[in-house]
């Protein structure tokens, strides 16, 4: 288990090189200059001249590129060309919001979405299949942005129950956490259905039911269980793509997350800003990808027979 563990670790540096090249070379070919941006408009020719020698923005694309690698690795995201203060600071003073807002939006996601998974693929055309089914549809198709809005018309606005904004307290978790994990849980709900469906038509299920076990017994400790390598393929995506795009729910609830920061640095051309928060995000996503590689092992002992 350690070898994959530390392959998996080692595969980890060509992806983060990769992620900083195109996040350079993205930034790069944008139009609009940092020290133009930061100066002002108004500025003169030898002021914004000065910013960017001082910057390296004169250097060649292959010298600040090297440059920018060589910095990151050692775990220096530079200055922020907006504020004048580290990146890392602004990132770490930020990141933790969106971290909690994307693992309660997955924990919502798995604990409405796996059951009523369960529940369609064991009550087949029935209506509580079709209600699951409606519900994964509504899930899937509902933008976030707007789903956001209309909690807030309803449960803020005309209800009055739950604050509009903000995030400092339990109560001002629970819309934003609604808004940001329905989709995901109905993308859940969906694979938990069609996973459930392929393992209790095979064999083995209909002698443990031929051997009077008990049918709670069936669908929770033979079918599901067999059943939860894609949920836990999906279940680790759909946090990597929660983890990125907090940004739409954090925009609308006002939450001072990472998202909405790399956002308004692309807008800034801060560079430094946006390449250290995206390639948090990337690392996060890379390592939510490992973890759901070993959990693989616990639940399915053929490949646990393989780690050894």
């Amino acid at each position: 288990m350690h070898k994959f563990i530390l392959k998996r670790l080692v595969m980890l540096v060509p992806v983060l090189i990769g992620v900083i090249f195109i996040i350079f070379t993205l930034m790069y070919i944008t139009d609009g200059c940092p020290a133009t941006i930061m100066l002002g408009d108004q500025a003169p020719a030898e002021d914004v001249a000065a910013m960017r020698q001082q910057l390296g923005l004169d250097d060649p694309f292959l010298v600040q590129f090297a440059n920018n690698v060589i910095q990151v690795a050692q775990l220096d995201f530079g200055i922020s060309f907006a504020s004048r203060r580290p990146v890392f600071q602004e990132i770490a003073a930020r990141f933790p919001s969106t971290m909690r807002l994307s693992v309660m939006g997955a924990i919502l996601a798995v604990i409405l979405g796996v059951p009523l998974g369960v529940l369609a693929a064991t009550r087949q055309y029935t209506i509580f299949d079709s209600g699951a089914t409606i519900i994964g549809l509504l899930g899937v198709s509902i933008p976030n942005f707007w789903l956001g809005l209309m909690l807030i018309i309803l449960f803020s606005v005309n209800l009055g129950w739950l604050p509009s904004s903000g995030f400092d307290t339990p109560i001002h978790w629970i819309l934003p956490t609604l808004t940001i994990g329905t989709g995901s849980m109905a993308i859940i709900m969906r694979t938990t259905r069609s996973s459930m469906l392929e393992v209790i038509r095979q064999d083995y299920i209909r002698t443990a039911r031929a051997k009077g076990q008990k049918e709670s017994t069936i669908i929770y400790r033979h079918a599901l269980q067999n059943a939860l390598l894609p949920i836990i393929t999906v279940t680790g995506l759909q946090f990597g793509f929660l983890l990125g795009g907090a940004v739409l729910t954090e925009t609308i609830y006002s939450i001072p997350g990472l998202g909405r920061f790399i956002v308004a640095a692309i807008s800034s051309r801060d560079h430094p800003v946006v390449q250290g928060g995206v390639l948090l995000i990337a690392v996060c996503f890379t390592l939510v990808n490992l973890a759901t590689d070993i959990v693989y092992a616990f639940v399915d002992p053929r490949i646990r027979s393989q780690y050894k």
